[in-house]
């Protein structure tokens, strides 16, 4: 993924001590939490003694979520203990997720810092001002739930944490998407469709016009129930995608997502759907086909339902809804206009970050929702172009908009 899935700079930032984890536990995590498209931050092992950097503060500040891995020397590191300050400071002023893991340590010993992390700490003498600090944040740190490595496969546990990570992180994407745009019911909808237990393979589709919030739906349903299958893919924008590079790159994301194989490289389209034929067809999978507008796209990415194991499940996004018919999906639904009090909290979190507006603009807000015409991206393009403007700003704004038509070709 190329940002991260909450709306934050980061989904997850790490402090660890380099020496203990940097090329074992923390580095395996890493990859796991890559593997699913969770957006961590890595930063390069700093010299001991070096103190921690503003940017690292600013990362720690800009992540959903922080993963405090307490090892044997962490405490002997001023930086690791400045960082563990930092991100306790992000819990209570930033709602930031902690998750403390415990390698080759007792939590015991970090709560009440015996051993090894009394030793660290009375070692500490030019820093004898921050030691109390760095005690209390330990002791806060270690009463988190959290992971305890001891007796456990260290796999199994870097499993759970990017498990449970991608789960929280797929709650709250789909909680924002639903509550934002008010399709909530929809989702529902397709959720209770989708989400039967029974293993025959669902194909559904929806269609709508451009800008609608077919994507969005999408997202929101596949963020909801991905978790619960084998593997799952989202392929974006595939008109555009397919145009550009060809169905080749597609073919490649969609089993690179689904297997988690990094470089899966395929040499023409004819391998491509063998591959996904002969890799999938035992496999539980949720994929979405979004941006779809030719029939090629879908019997090549998709040809067949037995390319797909029991479960399986299909949703495809376009605006032919001739095209839905033709490829043969079981079941279609239809994205429509936002009715007023939606279209009118989606423009405002765009234009105010509240979802009503201020007094002063609520009349000029009025004029914006009737150009737009509960259109969802139209109002999202509108609401970030007059975030942050004046009231004669807007007002001039308004205006123009009465003088050009109620088209929104350019969000195509």
């Amino acid at each position: 993924m190329g940002e991260a899935q909450t709306g934050w700079m980061f989904d997850v930032f790490v402090s660890f001590r380099t020496e203990d984890t940097g090329k074992n536990f923390t580095d395996h995590l890493y990859t796991a939490l890559d593997q699913k498209g969770i957006v961590t931050f890595r930063h390069d092992a700093l010299e001991r003694g070096k103190p921690i950097s503003t940017e690292i503060l600013k990362t720690i500040r800009e992540s959903r979520f922080s993963i405090v891995v307490f090892s044997r020397s962490y405490a002997c590191s001023n930086r690791c203990l400045d960082e563990l300050v930092g991100i306790l400071e992000c819990m209570k002023s930033k709602g930031q997720t902690v998750f403390p893991v415990f390698y080759d340590v007792d939590p015991s010993d970090v709560r009440k810092q015996k051993g090894c992390f009394e030793k660290a700490l009375c070692e500490h003498v030019q820093f004898m001002d921050k030691v109390e600090s760095w005690r209390a944040a330990l002791k806060e740190a270690a009463n988190l739930s959290g992971w305890d490595l001891k007796n456990k496969f260290e796999s199994k546990v870097i499993q759970e944490i990017a498990e449970r990570i991608f789960n929280q992180l797929s709650q709250e994407v789909s909680s924002a998407l639903t509550d934002l745009v008010g399709i909530d019911s929809l989702v529902k909808e397709m959720n209770m469709y989708l989400d039967t237990g029974v293993d025959d393979v669902r194909i559904t589709g929806i269609c709508g016009e451009k800008g609608i919030g077919k994507t969005t739906i999408a997202q929101a349903v596949f963020d909801s129930l991905s978790v619960r299958f084998d593997g799952s893919s989202f392929l974006a924008n595939i008109k555009e995608v397919s145009e550009k590079q060809g169905l080749v790159p597609l073919q490649e994301q969609l089993i690179s997502e689904i297997l988690m194989a990094r470089n899966m490289k395929i040499r023409n389209v004819h391998r491509g759907v063998n591959t996904i034929r002969n890799s999938l067809c035992r496999k539980k999978i949720l994929l979405v086909l979004d941006g779809v507008d030719r029939l090629e796209q879908l019997e090549n990415l998709a040809g067949n339902r037995n390319w797909f194991g029991a479960g399986s499940r299909i949703i495809i996004t376009t605006g032919d809804e001739n095209l839905l018919i033709r490829y043969g999906v079981d079941r279609k639904y239809r994205a429509a206009e936002l009715n007023h009090d939606d279209a009118l909290r989606l423009f405002c979190w765009k234009a105010f970050k509240q979802g009503r507006p201020p007094e002063d603009y609520a009349g000029l807000c009025n004029l914006v929702l009737d150009h737009a015409k509960g259109v969802p991206s139209a109002l999202e393009a509108l609401g970030s172009f007059l975030f942050g403007r004046s009231l004669p700003e807007w007002q001039g704004a308004v205006d123009r908009l009465a003088q050009v038509p109620c088209t929104w070709d350019y969000l195509k």
